[in-house]
């Protein structure tokens, strides 16, 4: 069921109807995702298509503006609504969800508000205030990627100097549509170790589902690192907004030592040659995985872009 698009001279005083969000409604949203002045993941294409389910996420349009409601990202059981984004004025678009809240009786909850954006939330009213802290996305430069230049990223060069030395026939490449299969057939080998949490299942098989439809995601990016007679060891997929290179899904055999660094620093140079005015790489965030968290930092974010939940009182 698709979000209805709703004329600009209709909207003034109309309700909030939310339909369930899917991927027919990528570009009925994108143009008001495009206007969020925040870098956080949760403001793409991938952050909500990819995770609609997981979060239940559900949206309408109003005079331009963009309002999703589901569930917070610490706790699936508490109903939440996103920062509406668009051309509305904020006090306005919150006014707007503080009635349909009263009118639900719903606790009127925003999830996964971006750091740079809580004052302005904060002058619309009372709120109360709890930071997400295992929800932070972890901002790069991304020439730093591309390069890693410096005595701060060695041992990442090391680790590509490696691969290249131990796989002198690997081919770093753009994907083609005749690549998919391969790919999907990657991921479908691969499974979670049993101590991951329940939300790396659900990333991969939704991994599988954006590779089935990537010609339906607009900005979507896909390049994979493959060696003859074995085939991909590596591949990554992500999406251009603004500045900002979203790396929104990286699969690495991890047989092949240093595949992962390799990967993810010829996409970064290659996304920067094919857009130039990128400036960042957004790897999004570790959701408390201890592991994850210490291989995000190893690569020396600029940021960590902090988020927060807030109660409209």
């Amino acid at each position: 069921m698709a979000v209805a698009t709703i004329a600009a001279d209709s909207t003034a005083n109309r309700s909030l109807q939310f339909k369930r969000l899917t991927l027919s409604d990528a570009p009925a949203i994108l143009p008001m995702l495009a206007m969020s002045p925040s870098r956080t993941c949760d403001y793409t294409l991938g952050g909500m298509l990819m995770w609609a389910d997981y979060f239940h996420y559900q949206a309408d349009i109003i005079n331009d503006t963009l309002f999703v409601k589901g569930v917070t990202e610490n706790d699936i059981t508490h109903a939440a609504f996103s920062l509406p984004v668009g051309r509305m004025p904020l006090n306005e678009s919150l006014d707007i969800v503080r009635s349909y809240c009263n009118k639900n009786n719903i606790t009127p909850i925003l999830s996964a508000v971006p750091a740079d954006r809580l004052e302005e939330v904060m002058s619309t009213g009372p709120t109360e205030i709890e930071e997400l802290t295992d929800w932070a996305d972890y901002l790069y430069d991304i020439e730093s990627m591309a390069t890693f230049r410096g005595k701060k990223l060695s041992k990442k060069r090391n680790h590509v100097n490696r691969f290249v030395a131990d796989n002198p026939d690997a081919v770093f490449r753009m994907a083609t549509p005749a690549d998919i299969p391969g790919l999907i057939d990657f991921v479908e080998r691969q499974h979670p170790a049993i101590n991951k949490s329940i939300t790396a299942e659900y990333e991969r098989l939704q991994t599988i589902d954006v590779l089935r439809n990537l010609h339906s995601y607009p900005g979507f990016e896909c390049a994979l690192l493959t060696i003859p007679d074995h085939g991909p060891v590596a591949f990554t997929v992500g999406e251009i907004i603004g500045d900002t290179l979203y790396a929104h899904i990286e699969k690495i055999d991890h047989d092949f030592n240093g595949a992962g660094e390799t990967v993810s620093s010829r996409f970064c140079a290659k996304i920067l040659e094919l857009y130039p005015g990128l400036r960042y790489v957004n790897r999004e965030e570790d959701t408390g995985d201890l592991g994850l968290r210490k291989a995000k930092m190893e690569y020396h974010p600029l940021s960590l872009l902090k988020k927060y939940n807030i109660t409209l009182l």
